[in-house]
């Protein structure tokens, strides 16, 4: 099942994602471990190329790749001749004379990793391409959830917040359905669009929401700086009306139920400050996991390479 690169949850196999998952088991036990580290990817070379800024996802592959023996190397977009009007192209092409073997990039526009893939020999792995995709993030969220439900079909997840420019959502949920996993959306009604994924409830509902039983609320970050217009009358409202309060928490708490969030986190806004402390909190998890899901897909896309047996 070996691919040159992966670019979004799509097109990705039942198969070819369970064998992520499982793949990502054994790397993520190696943390475990006196030494981190495995010469998998020894002599490789890994390239970060982040048109838009990052902490957690850039932080996770470059130690990822790091763990795995890799040399990685940061493409500094603000001091590139990209400033000076150096095309995507022009760029990638001065990059393969380089002789990388893996392409990370994060984009504000939709398809460039894609465009990027098919313009070199290197493996590209899209972290992230304006509201369309950001496959590893949902590798690691489901990942997280399998930990808790190893056999997650007929489990509930509901996301809340801001569908309408999430890449996380859309891959996330996409996922979670080629896992069986049944998802709703939930936020205000000019964030959550009426089209797309078929088989997605959607509430406007704070309360109708819950009443569907969900076994996973999954918060997402409102992307203020992706709105050109408001679509909500202001952050205190959105909390008062979908964010997770004190008193939400405690409902939450009382029916057992687990919470995600991707990050950053924005407190007072999607959760009140006690989330981070909650028991069934699993966002540290997907921190964590983070780097074993991508440790995991960097060494599925390395050609030849075999089944992981760290032991």
């Amino acid at each position: 099942m070996a691919r040159k690169d992966l670019l979004d949850i799509a097109s990705l196999t039942r198969d070819e994602i369970e064998l992520l998952l499982d793949q990502s088991a054994p790397f993520k036990e190696l943390f475990t471990r006196s030494v981190k580290k495995v010469p998998a990817l020894k002599g490789k070379s890994v390239l970060m190329l982040f048109y838009e800024p990052s902490t957690r996802t850039h932080s996770s592959f470059e130690v990822a790749a790091k763990r795995l023996s890799a040399d990685v190397t940061n493409f500094d977009v603000a001091h590139s001749s990209i400033t000076k009007g150096e095309s995507i192209r022009e760029t990638v092409e001065t990059l393969q004379a380089m002789r990388t073997d893996y392409i990370i990039v994060r984009h504000g526009r939709s398809g460039l990793p894609g465009m990027i893939a098919r313009q070199t020999k290197a493996s590209v792995i899209n972290a992230g391409d304006g509201a369309h995709a950001h496959p590893t993030q949902a590798l690691l969220d489901a990942f997280t959830i399998k930990e808790k439900f190893p056999d997650p079909t007929g489990k509930k997840v509901l996301i809340i917040g801001d569908i309408l420019h999430s890449r996380v959502a859309r891959s996330t949920s996409t996922i979670l359905k080629k896992l069986g996993v049944h998802v709703a959306y939930l936020g205000p009604g000019s964030l959550v669009p009426k089209t797309g994924p078929e088989n997605i409830r959607r509430f406007t509902d704070y309360r109708e929401a819950m009443a569907w039983s969900p076994d996973v609320v999954y918060l997402l970050r409102v992307q203020m700086e992706r709105q050109d217009v408001q679509f909500f009358p202001s952050l205190r409202e959105y909390h008062r009306l979908y964010g997770i309060t004190d008193a939400r928490l405690e409902e939450i708490r009382q029916r057992g139920l687990y919470l995600m969030h991707p990050g950053p986190v924005n407190r007072g806004v999607e959760l009140c400050d006690a989330v981070m402390d909650y028991e069934r909190s699993l966002i540290n998890d997907q921190v964590e996991n983070g780097i074993a899901v991508r440790m995991a897909v960097l060494y599925w896309l390395k050609p030849g390479a075999e089944l992981i047996n760290l032991k």
